[in-house]
């Protein structure tokens, strides 16, 4: 069995656990591609550091993020071939630590927004798509993963609830959602379908009416962000450096939590609903909103 076919297993057993593993999968299926092409039966360091010599430059983040990765994947054949070897730790110099959130403005959002309606598309799709997901993200705190794991039928007009199936850890959450954003998702939902031609099941979609990848999303979040100048324009489609889509989630939580003092409500008690509402467990964490705040307030 090669190794592309024994990661098809290891992908399906971790997301039965409840793990998205978007980016881990983008990284193992690099490697996998290569060591199938090397005709490798095993991971082991050399092929490792092989294939990792054939890769752009990186920061070190990124580093880190492949060798945990292939590391964690070689762990799970070990357990049934110890032929496979579990990459040691520091076989990389890097060093994984969070970026610092990028607090957008209210200008921002909107100029993001903006950008991305202009996004080119053959029957302009791409930017009524990519401006309405922005939006979202921006008014609810979704984590990217559960905005496009998002289906049609997923917003409950009559309640004004959009429903989150595919949380973080599987758990699933009802957002309930001011009235401008429903009507703005409902307008969303019906020029899609009349650019299209017909009815499709996956709310955020391509041109193809194909549901949007994590990979185009923040392709072209990082496009809307050098039209406006948050980042700095790269050749070649790079996305370059700069503020993050998920810094949309940040700059939710932290309005909200702003917003607590200035109307004088009780930070301690509002956080549980701020914790519910971003799908966190702990209050500790990173959260969302007890008041979903209007799509208005986001988009010129």
């Amino acid at each position: 069995m090669s190794l592309t076919d024994q990661l098809d297993r290891y992908l399906s057993v971790r997301r039965g656990l409840g793990y998205d593993l978007g980016t881990s999968e983008r990284i193992l299926r690099r490697f996998t591609r290569f060591a199938d092409g090397e005709g490798a039966a095993y991971i082991d360091t050399p092929l490792f550091l092989r294939w990792h010599a054939t890769l752009a430059e990186a920061q070190t983040s990124t580093r880190g993020a492949r060798l945990s990765a292939v590391r964690l994947f070689a762990q799970w054949l070990s357990s049934f071939d110890p032929a496979h070897e579990v990459l040691p730790r520091g076989l990389l110099p890097s060093a994984i630590a969070r970026s610092r959130p990028h607090i957008y403005s209210d200008a921002e959002i909107g100029a993001i927004i903006m950008a991305a309606k202009m996004l080119p598309s053959i029957y302009g799709l791409r930017g009524l798509t990519c401006s309405t997901l922005f939006g979202l993200i921006a008014v609810t705190g979704l984590r990217i993963s559960e905005a496009l794991a998002l289906d049609g039928e997923d917003l409950e007009i009559n309640h004004g609830v959009l429903r989150v199936r595919q949380g973080k850890l599987g758990k699933e959450r009802l957002l309930p959602l001011d009235p401008s954003v429903v009507t703005r998702m409902i307008d969303y939902r019906v020029e899609r379908d009349r650019l299209i031609g017909h009815p499709v099941t996956p709310m955020f979609v391509t041109d193809k009416a194909t549901r949007l990848t994590d990979c185009a999303a923040r392709y072209n979040f990082a496009h809307a962000c050098q039209q406006i100048g948050l980042r700095t324009p790269q050749p070649y489609c790079k996305h370059g450096r700069g503020p993050r889509i998920h810094d949309l989630r940040h700059s939710f939580a932290v309005r909200t939590m702003i917003d607590w003092y200035r109307t004088g409500k009780d930070p301690a008690r509002e956080m549980i609903r701020l914790t519910t509402y971003l799908g966190h467990s702990d209050p500790s964490c990173h959260r969302s909103c007890n008041s979903p705040q209007k799509w208005a307030l986001k988009i010129p």
